[in-house]
């Protein structure tokens, strides 16, 4: 009797740990099927948003900001012209090159079909992928993609790429506002000669032959009243000087008064270049940058 309990004990001991192996396999088995459907729904999903590249909804807002923000090339109309790349990564060291390495087409939006060192260009922007898998040697890309993401609490657009498939997150330049304005340090810092740098370049020429013409206009008119250019500057000239500069630094305006009017027609004159759309619709004073040290 003692015999054949045991032995229905260790048959239902037998039994219970075959069903709880057979639960267990099965549910393994489902917890598999899960994290590879999971798996194939987020390559489907990565596919599927290279796959439709160029295919998304108007946004005015983005298209001006794209054309006043400050790129790696320069626009004349609708011809992109390429600009000096200094680019700098912790770790990896310096690149120095032209943005016409990225092989953008010459009339576009400035996006670039190749990648180098595993930069790119954006819409005229350099950035960098943030993967360290990413191939460092140039390779064709498929294109780029922006989507609103939550990045530490706050909604921000981010960038990828795509290539082979995949869409890779890309890395803006670093900034020094701490994050004040949605930038921060990231993984390279751009020292590049921008559209707005060209753009100060070109400002800063046109006003030293402006005012060399009109200084050789009163040494040739010595004591007649101006005529041309000269009519039109001296009242501006005159007005800064009698209402802003002596009302506030009063005996020792002349002092100051160079410098003064240097800046004044200095953003004057990049504030009426901006203006001129078909000029790289340059935005320079609505840089932080360039306002602070204004400032």
């Amino acid at each position: 009797m003692v015999i054949k309990t045991h032995i229905t004990f260790l048959l239902i001991l037998l039994f219970l740990f075959s069903a709880n192996a057979q639960d267990h396999k099965h549910n393994h088995n489902s917890d598999a099927t899960q994290h590879a459907t999971d798996q194939d729904h987020t390559e489907e999903h990565e596919i599927l948003d290279c796959a439709h590249l160029g295919h998304h909804d108007f946004d005015p807002a983005s298209t001006v900001y794209h054309h006043i923000a400050d790129a790696n090339i320069y626009s004349i109309g609708p011809f992109c012209i390429p600009l000096p790349c200094i680019l700098y990564a912790p770790g990896e060291g310096w690149d120095v090159f032209l943005s016409s390495k990225f092989d953008f087409k010459k009339m576009g939006h400035g996006d670039g079909a190749r990648s180098y060192n595993r930069y790119v260009l954006d819409g005229g922007s350099v950035k960098r992928v943030a993967d360290s898998s990413f191939p460092q040697e140039p390779v064709d890309v498929d294109g780029y993609i922006h989507r609103k993401e939550m990045v530490d609490g706050k909604e921000k657009e981010v960038a990828y790429v795509c290539y082979a498939g995949q869409a890779f997150k890309l890395d803006s330049k670093s900034t020094a506002d701490g994050g004040l304005f949605g930038g921060g340090i990231t993984s390279y810092y751009d020292f590049s000669i921008t559209k707005n740098v060209v753009s100060m370049i070109i400002v800063f020429l046109l006003l030293g032959w402006l005012f060399m013409t009109i200084a050789r206009a009163y040494r040739e008119r010595d004591g007649k009243s101006p005529k041309g250019v000269q009519s039109l500057i001296e009242p501006i000239f005159a007005f800064i000087q009698d209402d802003v500069v002596k009302p506030f630094l009063g005996d020792k305006y002349m002092t100051y008064q160079p410098v003064i009017m240097a800046l004044f027609f200095f953003i004057l004159g990049l504030n009426l270049f901006g203006q001129v759309p078909f000029l790289g619709g340059s935005n320079v004073t609505g840089n932080l940058a360039v306002t602070m040290v204004l400032a």
